[in-house]
């Protein structure tokens, strides 16, 4: 467990943020810029003057009223949006220096692992100046991790790279969730990173926290809303593979008695895969149609109903105890009397969802402890 209840002046910024979150995992800090996410985990890491609070990380206590562990002794590797690695030292001093930081004892991450798992074998030999972006990042996240880290603190890592090297780093982090159980810290403000990686969310504004939970407890308050794009409004479903891709591509999940598919090529029985279901996406029925080349046909519960905006209406339905998000028109609320509690059919086209492998996708592999 990460429990912090911090306050932070800093000019005219004023950061006053508490939240706990469960360990081992991915704890996103999610929020718009200017919210305070960067100040808070330079906060936890000893690196910023904090006025009052504590931090805790399982039972060692880092600061509180009596206590203020130096950053040097906290055991935390960082990595900084820039990558920030030693231009003199090249890939394997950049590597040697991470484990010239490591305590004598209680080693638990081994060079040639870090060097398979980040894909850094042909990258041993260069100089830090030919390296790409998402190269760099590669390797200052296994330069932290040889540093053997009680804590991972990501500061938004990728925000500076453009969306192909983006997309070539976050397979990388995935497997370093999957494969290590070191507690990390990811500041973020985008929502997709946070879906691709999270197991908590800190939903941070104005140097406040104002909700926290999982991503899919997260997907449906209404005060993430105010920080994401409304195309991204959607439900989040943490869900077993029933049964794998066919040769159509398409996989099985249960809802509950509702069976759910949703293209997903590769994927075996028994993975977990992170879905989201935009609101967009869903159409709801209130009879249950026919001959349609819509591959999922839900039966639920209309559980509320939120306004969204001058036209439309966000409409909860609850589906086997998992609960979908579908954006319709007032007028469609009007015309078909749709009010809670009312039986409704949601309709959601297989090639809609946005997915991603997620946690123990190979339930052999053990992850690794600190």
């Amino acid at each position: 467990m990460i429990d912090a209840d911090l306050s932070v002046v800093r000019g005219d910024f004023r950061l006053e943020a508490r939240f706990s979150a469960p360990t081992p995992g991915v704890i996103a800090l999610f929020g718009a810029s200017g919210a305070g996410k960067s100040t808070l985990v330079n906060a936890i890491a000893g690196l910023t003057p904090v006025a009052s609070g504590h931090v805790r990380i399982d039972a060692t206590t880092w600061r509180d009223a009596r206590t203020d562990v130096p950053a040097e002794r906290r055991r935390i590797g960082y990595v900084f949006q820039d990558a920030r690695l030693f231009p003199h030292l090249g890939v394997l001093g950049n590597l040697a220096y991470g484990e010239r930081r490591a305590p004598a004892a209680g080693r638990f991450v081994a060079r040639a692992e870090v060097v398979a798992l980040l894909g850094l074998t042909d990258l041993l030999a260069r100089g830090v100046q030919q390296l790409s972006g998402g190269e760099r990042q590669r390797v200052a996240l296994g330069r932290a991790l040889l540093s053997q880290p009680r804590l991972l603190l990501l500061d938004e890592p990728l925000a500076a790279l453009d969306v192909a090297r983006r997309e070539e780093v976050l397979p990388y982090l995935e497997r370093l969730r999957d494969r290590y159980a070191i507690p990390m810290l990811y500041v973020s403000h985008q929502y997709e990173e946070v879906l691709r990686l999270a197991t908590h969310v800190v939903l941070l504004a104005a140097g406040r926290v104002i909700g926290t939970g999982t991503p899919a407890a997260i997907s449906l308050d209404p005060r993430l809303r105010r920080h994401i794009a409304p195309e991204a409004v959607g439900a989040v479903l943490d869900v077993e593979v029933t049964e794998g891709a066919a040769a159509s591509g398409l996989v099985t999940v249960a809802l509950g008695a509702e069976r759910l598919r949703l293209v997903a090529r590769g994927v075996a029985a028994g993975a977990r895969l992170r879905v989201q279901v935009l609101a967009r996406d869903v159409i709801l029925a209130t009879e249950a149609p026919r001959a349609l080349s819509v591959r999922n046909l839900l039966h639920g519960t209309l559980a509320a109903l939120e306004e969204d905006g001058p036209d439309h209406v966000l409409a909860s339905v609850e589906v086997g105890g998992a609960r979908l998000l579908a954006r319709i028109t007032r007028e469609a609320r009007s015309e078909l009397g749709l009010e809670p509690g009312r039986a409704v059919w949601a309709l959601v086209k297989a090639a809609s969802f946005q997915g991603h492998a997620f946690l123990h996708g190979a339930p052999h592999a053990q992850p690794v402890r600190p």
